[in-house]
């Protein structure tokens, strides 16, 4: 189903059902401040391979990361942040960034990589924020598969696109076709690993 979602005023009643169905393992696309993403609720296992096997890949290999609302819950499924990493997460989110951290407990085992870490994101998008709001954990955050094209920026044309193997496309207005800028933080020396949309001055 194609649900257009004010950009700015999110209608209350659209978002309770986006959260709904992504709480009973739905799957859905979803816009943040950068492209349309693949999106489900992270302690849904089923959900999560249903994402990768659209992107037709395997859950062990997928370097899968997920979306907080904000930075006091991106605490909760991080190892220890010390002060310059924390100021550093705190100047640069929300916006266009994954950072790389150490992964605690709390993220499920199919989203953390062989070297026991997770991409994290913080977007500045208004509807991506209260759906997560309304879920009250975070959401897994794919790319949609094949090239970041014009076709990845349309919501009608990923309806007519992908559809049929997602519960929700979310229509919050044209999308953009640069991913987020990626930044590994589990050295000393932080490292860009992708250049994106971001502007990495650190």
């Amino acid at each position: 189903m194609l649900l257009h979602i004010h950009p700015q005023n999110p209608q209350q009643r659209l978002l309770s059902q986006v959260a709904d169905c992504l709480k009973n393992g739905g799957v859905i696309i979803y816009p943040t401040d950068t492209i349309y993403g693949l999106g489900c609720d992270i302690y849904h296992p089923k959900a999560i391979e249903r994402i990768c096997k659209i992107k037709n890949i395997e859950p062990q290999k997928a370097q899968l990361s997920f979306i907080c609302r904000d930075l006091s819950h991106l605490s909760d499924y991080t190892k220890s942040i010390d002060t310059p990493l924390y100021r550093a997460l705190k100047n640069y989110l929300p916006g266009p960034y994954t950072f790389i951290l150490p992964a605690s407990k709390q993220v499920p085992k199919l989203l953390k990589s062989k070297k026991d870490t997770v991409g994290l994101r913080v977007p500045d998008n208004v509807i991506c924020r209260c759906i997560l709001e309304a879920l009250g954990n975070p959401i897994l955050s794919a790319s949609l598969p094949g090239a970041m094209v014009e076709e990845c920026t349309d919501p009608e044309i990923i309806y007519d696109t992908f559809g049929k193997q997602v519960d929700y496309v979310i229509d919050g207005g044209m999308g953009g076709i640069v991913p987020s800028t990626v930044v590994d933080c589990t050295t000393e020396e932080w490292v860009v690993t992708r250049h994106g949309l971001g502007e990495w001055r650190a």
